[in-house]
């Protein structure tokens, strides 16, 4: 399986660990007042990308306030946590003030990393999920899993970052789902360039509380390990997330029975993986000779890795938009169906009549998404879906034929007909406008009260033409 690295902003370290609130008010300060961090250290920035968000200031001013703290060195100027790649364009823009937002924040919370994430299948989804506020750069390695059939790229990758390191203070490896962390770990201790430029802080894996039984249980083919137990077991912390969709006796069993596989690593509960990075950053956890204990042959190179065959990813994508109603009933099918097997599935979508992109991604039964307030679709740019499914004994033509289903429909009607519209009955309306808010119609219905209603999906079941 061939691998492919793809580089562009990333998210951040608040989107792996959850946001960092912080509570203060926008401010505007001269930028003569603000200086670089210390503890970012970048200097150099994508000139090209520099000079777009420049002329992106100049048409629109900064949206976006950037995050600053009183600087510890000159008392009368203010430091950088967030945003140093818009201060610097708003000064070649010849801005004179730029909003912020002031706080007390940490050395820790204002570090800088890389974020190297590995995707399963041959489209990276994460990768176009960027906001504004990002400064971190991402790494996505696809097509492949990190401990074993592109463990090689990590290597290369890590090779390359060496002169690079004055950009980041710390790099964040983020593996798939499928990942035996083992492996990946191992790259930091068995080739020496790269054990006297990097050490292994800690492994951090994040148990879903609501699925995670299933997993842990499930009897894998003869020879065939269990990734679930493999990465809890390897864990120097462990979050259990999603807490608040389980009740407290299951999470208490949940808890034991992670404690079975791990009784070394402490557990956090957590929701939408909300943490303080204290918990998760410079912790120093990772315990070579425990890990010799658990695993004599963590060391060996020669050592096999098989994954179950039966676990597949399927990526589609096509140029346009979809029709979002479409979609939802389209999964809401397929989960009745199969969900059991749907282990993880997201997408980015462009929906016809809206400006925002969908963000969309599920783990077995649960799925929905939102419309991203950071993604927006630009003027001249190419509309298009993405998606991906991971899961097993997938039907790879069933899901992409049903994907393209989810199109968005050429429209019967315009503006201004008039139609039947099913309201629980059949009922006279008027057409108002045409792909509002992600639906193919508004409809004014024709009775006394005038009320509006959404068409859904453009077929017979939901709107009728006039005899």
């Amino acid at each position: 399986m061939n691998s492919q690295i793809k580089k562009g902003l990333g998210r951040g370290l608040s989107s792996l660990i959850g946001e960092t609130k912080i509570e203060s008010k926008t401010n505007k300060l001269s930028l003569s007042d603000i200086i670089p961090n210390k503890f970012q250290p970048r200097k150099n920035f994508d000139e090209e990308n520099l000079n777009d968000l420049v002329n992106s200031i100049k048409e629109r001013g900064v949206i976006q306030p950037i995050i600053v703290r009183k600087s510890k060195i000159e008392n009368t100027k203010y430091e950088i946590i967030a945003g140093e790649r818009r201060w610097l364009a708003a000064r070649k823009a010849g801005l004179h003030n730029i909003p912020v937002i002031i706080t007390d924040v940490d050395d820790l919370k204002s570090l800088e990393f890389a974020i190297v994430e590995n995707e399963f299948g041959d489209i990276g989804i994460d990768e176009n999920i960027l906001v504004e506020t990002s400064e971190e750069e991402i790494i996505e390695v696809v097509n492949g899993c990190l401990c074993c059939n592109v463990r090689g790229d990590l290597t290369e990758l890590l090779y390359d970052m060496y002169d690079r390191i004055k950009d980041f203070d710390g790099l964040i490896i983020e593996t798939t789902g499928l990942a035996d962390p083992a492996p990946v770990a191992q790259t930091f201790f068995v080739d020496d360039k790269i054990s006297e430029r990097y050490e292994l802080d800690g492994i951090i894996t994040v148990v879903d509380a609501k699925n995670i039984i299933q997993h842990v249980e499930e009897e894998k083919p003869e020879g065939i390990e269990n990734e679930s137990v493999e990465q809890i077991a390897f864990a120097d912390k462990i979050l259990l997330n999603k807490t608040d969709l389980v009740e407290e006796e299951e999470l208490l069993n949940v808890e034991k029975q992670v404690k079975i596989i791990n009784g070394f690593a402490p557990i956090f509960r957590t929701e939408h993986g909300v943490i303080d990075p204290k918990e998760l950053i410079n912790i120093g956890s990772f315990d070579l000779k425990r890990t010799l204990e658990m695993d004599p042959e963590f060391l060996d190179t020669d050592a096999e890795h098989e994954h179950d065959q039966r676990v597949t990813s399927i990526s589609s994508k096509f140029e346009g938009s979809l029709n979002i109603n479409k979609l939802n009933k389209w999964i809401a099918k397929i989960i009745d169906e199969k969900a059991v097997d749907f282990f993880r599935y997201k997408g980015i979508l462009s929906v016809k009549g809206m400006d925002n992109k969908f963000v969309f991604q599920g783990v077995h039964m649960l799925f929905g998404g939102s419309y991203s307030n950071d993604l927006m679709w630009e003027k001249d740019e190419k509309r298009e879906c993405t998606f991906v499914f991971i899961g097993r004994d997938l039907d790879h033509e069933a899901l992409e034929a049903g994907f393209m289903e989810c199109k968005a429909e050429e429209l019967r009607f315009k503006e201004g007909d008039m139609i039947y519209a099913n309201i629980g009955e059949f009922t006279k309306g008027k057409i108002l406008k045409c792909w509002d808010e992600g639906n193919p119609y508004r409809v004014e219905i024709q009775d006394e009260e005038k009320k509006n209603v959404w068409v859904p999906i453009d077929d017979d079941e939901y709107v009728r033409e006039t005899i």
